[in-house]
């Protein structure tokens, strides 16, 4: 007659069977779904054995029915090792669980076993081919314990060798039913160490849970013939049908601290992005100059190492001359900030963040290793790989947050620990477009105010000087001069004719610009400069240096102009490195490069830097440290020019020493 007190047993298992369905339903967590898969097998075997008689030891039982229930019981401890364990491996083009291989042959085992052979021990080759299903079942629950997965390998081996040593030898010393047994008790038992491998906490459910699977863990004690008395064999019995429920409830539990602590951790990112969003909207951008807003870089990058995840941050910008620059920094050390400033300048701009999609401003991981040198120091520093959260322009990318140090990196990174960084790079995106429509607003108003001086100067002085250059014509068609005076006539002649000269400039700065737009080849333009000039670079010992982008595309300009306005730049160039000395680096460089759907030339050089790069274009300053008063009319002409061809025209200083000029062309 069955032990009443499986009863109660029997009807809190009915109950907590479909909780494990709900909440499965409710999360769509797998490993609910395993543990409601597991326990209704259990649940099944609990009424097979009960209605049909075998509720005592079913695995010394024979025929189809106590085969069938043991199968049950090996299946579903099979299931709670997969739920805690989920690894897998590659089997030609599929990934495979450990667990069906594991379990498969255990279960093939018991079928032959007790089903078709009752419990008598086979002969011939029979007797080698079950303890072999035993050893594949072995071998894969080696390699699922040298697999990288909750716990430490060698204890999964450990005790995956002890209880299939065990089975093994109980296989040619006890007999059939025996090998199951331990292997339902080995699993049981290493179901409570992953329990508390995987949650890693004291709370009720984590301790419930270790004590039913290990209470449940003793299905083997009462095979033994050595307990002394009945009443100690019913006593493990109900011991291990009370473990059940309890391993029911703990696993529950589990599952709803899960979730709490699911939601508690949700709320606390959410705290976090609250605070880090309200951080980030307190930094105060510059929105006069560019080069006012890239200075604080380094401000943008404290603060999002002091709230963000991220304990490293580089500010990488597009520069006005058509390269990265590192433009701000926080967390690394200048070593690093250096190494990453050089692998600046080789990154193409064209394919800088080209795999991400333009309308997706989403943070991507960025591999450096196609811009490092051979023994660049970024792979001593092992820095060759970071994440980067993209700011993206009309045409190109122009620039990038640079993101490394993840603190917790146990912890998996979440949208929401990116998306603040994200609305970050926006509004940087955002603030310097505007700070660049503004600074040409205000470069339009200012050069509109200048053209008009420059007009009623060039008004009010041409009269007079047409006076003086009358007179002094006279003077010098006169017979009667001495050689002093005349002299001193030629002198007045040549300083008025260079300042009608400097008048002519200058109205051409109030002059409306003629003739339409028209395809020039940049190409072709400044291969003929290069030829015009070849001469005047040797004479002067200036080493000059042409580099065209190949298949670099025409742009729209006035061909006449856009060569005046160049060969400013490139004059402005070659007085810069004419004051150095002749051991100095005497070296111009004309650069064209295409950047989406424009076209930059770039005129640089070795000489001094601007004083003040953003009034380079001011005429009749001094715009270069050592440069002759008034050189600056031939940018201020330059910058106009560009205007009236639809182009800006810009002045950066390099690194470690020079400057250069950037003409931006909109191209054909």
């Amino acid at each position: 007659m069955p032990d009443i007190y499986q009863v109660p047993a029997i009807i809190l298992m009915t109950l907590l069977v479909p909780a494990f369905a709900h909440l499965y339903l409710r999360n769509r967590d797998m490993r609910n779904l395993l543990w409601f898969l597991a326990f209704g097998l259990v649940l099944v075997r609990i009424y097979l054995m009960y209605f049909t008689g075998l509720w005592r030891f079913p695995a010394l039982e024979t025929g189809w029915t106590a085969a069938t229930a043991q199968a049950i019981a090996i299946l579903a401890s099979g299931l709670f090792l997969a739920s805690l364990s989920p690894l897998s491996f590659r089997l030609g083009g599929i990934r495979l669980l450990y667990v069906i291989p594991y379990t498969l042959p255990l279960v093939l085992y018991v079928l032959v076993a007790q089903g078709f052979y009752r419990g008598q021990t086979p002969h011939g080759p029979m007797y080698w081919a079950l303890p072999a299903l035993g050893a594949i079942s072995i071998a894969v629950g080696l390699a699922w314990g040298l697999a990288k997965g909750s716990l430490p390998a060698w204890i999964g081996v450990l005790a995956c060798a002890l209880f299939g040593g065990l089975a093994v030898l109980s296989y040619f010393r006890l007999g059939l039913p025996w090998p199951p047994v331990l292997a339902e008790a080995g699993n049981y038992a290493l179901a409570a160490l992953l329990i508390v491998s995987v949650f890693r906490r004291p709370s009720p459910g984590v301790c419930i849970s270790v004590l039913g699977f290990l209470g449940w863990s003793m299905v083997i004690l009462p095979a033994f013939p050595q307990l002394p008395l009945p009443v100690v064999g019913l006593f493990v019995l109900r011991v291990i049908v009370l473990s059940k429920v309890a391993a029911a409830l703990g696993l529950i539990l589990l599952a709803l601290e899960t979730e709490l602590e699911a939601n508690r951790a949700a709320g606390e990112r959410e705290r976090r992005a609250r605070r880090e969003m309200e951080a980030y909207g307190s930094l105060e951008l510059p929105r006069r100059r560019v080069e006012d807003f890239d200075r604080s870089g380094d401000e943008i990058c404290r603060a999002i190492i002091t709230n963000s995840r991220f304990s490293q941050a580089v500010l990488l910008l597009l520069h006005p001359a058509g390269m990265y620059r590192v433009c701000g920094s926080a967390g690394i050390d200048g070593a690093t900030g250096r190494a990453l400033d050089s692998m600046a300048l080789r990154i193409p701009v064209t394919e800088f963040l080209k795999s991400a999609d333009h309308k997706d401003h989403g943070t991507v991981h960025l591999d450096l290793q196609p811009w490092l040198k051979p023994g660049d120091d970024l792979e001593r520093l092992r820095f060759t790989s970071t994440l980067a959260t993209p700011l993206r322009g009309r045409s190109v990318t122009e620039g990038a947050l640079l993101l490394a140090g993840m603190r917790n990196p146990e912890v998996p990174l979440r949208q929401d620990d990116l998306g603040p960084v994200e609305i970050l790079a926006a509004r940087l995106q955002s603030a310097r477009s505007q700070t660049r429509m503004l600074e040409r607003l205000i470069d339009s108003e200012r050069y509109a105010g200048l053209g008009q001086l420059a007009g009623n100067v060039t008004q009010q002085l041409r009269n007079p000087l047409t006076v003086i250059l009358g007179y002094a014509a006279l003077l010098e068609s006169s017979k009667g001069l001495e050689p002093p005076e005349r002299k001193g006539v030629e002198a007045i002649l040549g300083a008025a004719r260079g300042m009608t000269s400097t008048l002519d400039s200058l109205q051409r700065v109030t002059r409306s610009p003629g003739g339409r737009l028209t395809p020039v080849s940049v190409a072709e333009m400044l291969a003929d400069m290069e030829r015009l000039h070849r001469s005047e670079f040797l004479q002067r010992a200036i080493n000059f240096r042409l580099n065209v982008t190949p298949d670099l595309p025409p742009v729209r300009a006035r061909a006449t102009q856009l060569r005046q306005a160049v060969l400013h730049c490139l004059q402005f160039a070659m007085d810069a490195v004419d004051h150095l000395d002749e051991e100095s680096d005497r070296t111009v460089r004309l650069d064209a490069v295409a950047t989406g759907d424009h076209v930059q030339i770039t005129i640089s050089h070795s000489g001094p830097w601007f004083e003040h790069p953003e009034r380079a274009f001011d005429p009749f300053l001094a715009p270069q440290v050592g440069s002759p008063e008034g050189s600056g009319l031939g940018l201020s002409l330059c910058a106009t020019i560009l205007r009236e061809n639809r182009g800006n025209a810009s002045a950066v200083n390099l690194m470690p020493r020079g400057a250069a000029i950037v003409l931006d062309l909109q191209g054909a």
